[in-house]
């Protein structure tokens, strides 16, 4: 009877793809870990060869196209305006300190040269060259941390089965064993982190196509962390943390708002470090019908509700087929990196705030001083409940113009004079005894 339990206990275990056993982070971990939360914004890069095809990088799915069929497109992919240097420069203009590429999606295409497969950029495209190579040299240059994307899903290949709840329409793939999947997908992560120098972390994607899988996370992280501790491992699988992993995402939602109906429970919200991840426009890849790009306001308060919710930003472009990147996207990044210049220091290296966000307002915070990050132009009077704190002084950031106030037993009330309301942001600076 033991020895049956025994063996239940493990099948559970093993569907429920359990990661690494026993995870103990280094210190270069956890030394990387703070890095992360100081950061605070990240360029997500979503390109491959469906942003040939304009309508997103699941469009392999969206349209049922054969195996057979969307193995035309890298013949054609040659992406010769691509710039590894400029899309870095780019990034660090707008204040951005790592980039997370897609190295590998769900149509199984991979962006980098592989001796796991010929279904590469270098061997199947007539462009010939690795682009996470240069783009990992341009990094080093610029001093910006790389992140390789990775999903978990393959829609390409015949050892991804038994399948999952994805691309169920797309024909042209046979069976397959899953422990060779497993062997292919280890011997992409090393090529990754032994071929591109030192890497700021993975983020997996892809677990929710197959949710009760074994995928072999305890390997996969502990190769990870083997061959680089400091490395940051994060799982897009919308569920609580799994041992092994360094930091928390949560895709298009702040971590407890639960406005997506593939949100975190508020309950697995953990104490890992965090990272929102949110389009510039509508969509991940390249999509020429897009026209949903968030305005100045949108994406400058989306940095600031992340930081107060003690999050980073990950904020995503998906390059033309080409290599160049919108127009709108580079002008809007630098409408961010001008604000940043300016106020960065309310957002770089600190922690959510002691005030708790509302719809109007956000707090982040730095020891004693507080910066109440008001979001509201068209209301002057603020009122924060429960705030019991003791308070050194109060003034608006920037100008050491002090601010009237009242402190009771109810909470804490500022008047804001109409003049200096912001449109995007009214920044106090509140320090605290």
């Amino acid at each position: 009877m033991k020895k049956t339990l025994l063996l239940i206990l493990f099948a559970l275990i093993g569907l429920n793809g359990l990661s690494q056993e026993d995870y103990a982070p280094t210190a270069s971990n956890l030394e990387a870990r703070v890095w992360f939360e100081d950061a605070k914004f990240g360029l997500f890069i979503h390109w491959g060869v469906y942003s040939i095809l304009g309508d997103g990088e699941w469009v392999m799915q969206n349209q049922n196209i054969s195996v057979d069929n969307y193995e035309k497109l890298p013949t054609f992919f040659n992406p010769i305006e691509y710039n590894a240097d400029a899309w870095v420069k780019m990034a660090k203009n707008a204040g951005m300190k790592y980039i997370t590429i897609t190295s590998r999606h769900h149509d199984g295409f991979s962006m980098f040269d592989s001796q796991a497969t010929d279904y590469t950029i270098v061997k199947s495209t007539p462009y010939k060259k690795d682009i996470l190579k240069e783009l990992a040299t341009a990094c080093r240059k610029e001093g910006i941390k790389l992140f390789f994307y990775y999903s978990l899903l393959d829609w390409n290949r015949d050892d991804y089965f038994p399948r999952g709840r994805t691309a169920k329409g797309v024909k042209g793939r046979s069976n397959g064993e899953w422990s060779s999947y497993i062997k292919f997908m280890k011997a992409q992560l090393t090529e990754l982190l032994t071929n591109y120098g030192e890497i700021g972390g993975i983020w997996f994607d892809g677990h929710w196509d197959k949710k009760t899988a074994n995928w072999h996370y305890d390997e996969i992280y502990k190769l990870i962390h083997d061959l680089q501790p400091q490395c940051l491992i994060g799982n897009n699988h919308h569920e609580a943390t799994k041992m092994g992993e360094d930091f928390q995402m949560f895709e298009k939602d702040l971590p407890g708002k639960a406005t997506q109906n593939f949100a975190s429970k508020a309950e697995d919200i953990g104490q890992l470090p965090k990272e929102v991840c949110e389009t510039i426009n509508g969509s991940w890849g390249f999509n020429l019908q897009d026209n949903k790009h968030k305005s100045r306001k949108e994406l400058i308060q989306y940095l600031i509700n992340a930081a107060g919710y003690g999050s980073n930003l990950l904020l995503n472009v998906g390059p033309m087929p080409n290599g160049k990147i919108q127009s709108n996207h580079v002008k809007s990044l630098e409408e961010i990196g001008s604000w940043l210049k300016v106020y960065g220091e309310t957002i770089y290296g600190t922690r959510a705030g002691t005030i708790s966000p509302t719809e109007d307002m956000v707090s982040t915070q730095k020891g004693k001083i507080l910066y109440l990050h008001w979001l509201n132009k068209n209301k002057d009077i603020i009122f924060i409940p429960g705030f019991n704190e003791k308070i050194s002084s109060i003034k608006l950031y920037g100008n050491n113009q002090k601010l009237r106030f009242k402190k009771d037993d109810y909470g804490l009330t500022l008047k804001i004079p109409e003049s200096v309301l912001d449109p995007i942001d009214t920044i106090i600076e509140i320090t605290i005894k």
